[in-house]
């Protein structure tokens, strides 16, 4: 156990490092974007003078690095700066559109493991057959289906022509059904493949072949030995989903219109609100940080392989 603690905090400190170069590169991004932010909000009829001042409130006379620096220590003590669009603070939005996309996100992973983990177990056991040839071109066709279009695809059949879904926007559970649909389906051919290979290859070896070849029954090969190893991968993989469903639901929310963190950025980065779009891109390499941290301690407490490994690298 001490092995795997003192991992994780060597893989969480490169990922506070990570962290602080997506930090830099984003902050120096916003610098290099086309447009001036106070142009875009101010009337025409303001004068230069209060555009100047405006600038100055925001800090946008300062250097780069100046402003950066001002940006991270406010960072440290909480603060995440100030919108430029609606005068709110950038961490009370994130705090409002968080809890709406960790609900979208979230359904879908589980959705998404629930289907996939058993279709790729069957199409394992089952290979070579009818069934087995089904699923992989199943999962080669959703993989291969772009996400707007299957959103915009949703939505014509299931809300416009038969009406029985809300088109966009949140108002209640049923809410939630197309945009987990959009996020859910494309995703299982990951996971379904790679439950598929890992069953397979556990399969070939020797350990599951002689508790066959001692007569123990199919089904508790399958759930003790099998399963068991095989979805070590698979259930660390869990975790390191989560970010990337984060970062691409920006398209679902937007397509969907719903209130979570991807619309947000998505308007924002339109309108070049800098401190917005740096908060959530932070917030996003945050969660990525977390989640491969989570995964990395699951995968050494659920592999004894990765416990010598990391023995040997510790020695």
């Amino acid at each position: 156990m001490n092995d795997i603690l003192e991992y994780a905090a060597r893989r969480l400190f490169m990922g506070l490092l990570v962290v602080v170069a997506v930090s830099i590169l984003i902050f120096s991004l916003m610098q290099f974007m086309p447009g001036d932010p106070i142009q875009m909000i101010s009337d025409p009829r303001v004068s230069e003078l209060r555009k100047a001042q405006l600038r100055e409130t925001w800090g946008l006379d300062q250097p780069v690095y100046l402003q950066y620096f001002f940006w991270i220590g406010r960072i440290l003590r909480g603060d995440f700066g100030t919108s430029i669009v609606s005068g709110q603070q950038v961490l009370t939005m994130i705090k409002a559109r968080l809890p709406y996309t960790l609900m979208l996100t979230g359904t879908a992973l589980l959705l998404q493991y629930i289907i996939a983990v058993p279709l790729g177990l069957i199409a394992a056991v089952k290979r070579n057959t009818r069934l087995d040839h089904a699923a992989i071109t199943l999962s080669v066709i959703l993989w291969s289906i772009p996400t707007f279009w299957l959103g915009i695809l949703l939505m014509l059949v299931f809300a416009i022509q038969l009406n029985l879904l809300p088109l966009s926007g949140f108002s209640g559970i049923h809410s939630l059904i197309l945009p987990v649909a959009t996020m859910t389906l494309p995703s299982l051919a990951s996971v379904l493949r790679l439950t598929r290979s890992e069953v397979l290859e556990v399969l070939r070896e020797r350990y599951v072949v002689t508790a066959a070849a001692k007569g123990l029954k199919k089904n508790r090969v399958l759930m003790a030995h099998v399963l068991r190893n095989a979805l070590i991968p698979v259930t660390v993989m869990f975790f390191l989903y989560l970010p990337w469903l984060i970062g691409g639901s920006v398209i679902i929310e937007s397509i969907f219109a719903w209130p979570g963190m991807g619309g947000l950025l998505w308007r924002s980065i339109s309108l070049q609100d800098f401190p917005v779009v740096q908060g959530i891109v932070l917030m996003i390499a945050l969660l990525t940080v977390l989640s491969n941290t989570l995964g990395d301690i699951l995968a050494g407490l659920l592999d004894p392989r990765v416990r010598m490994e990391l023995r040997g690298e510790i020695l």
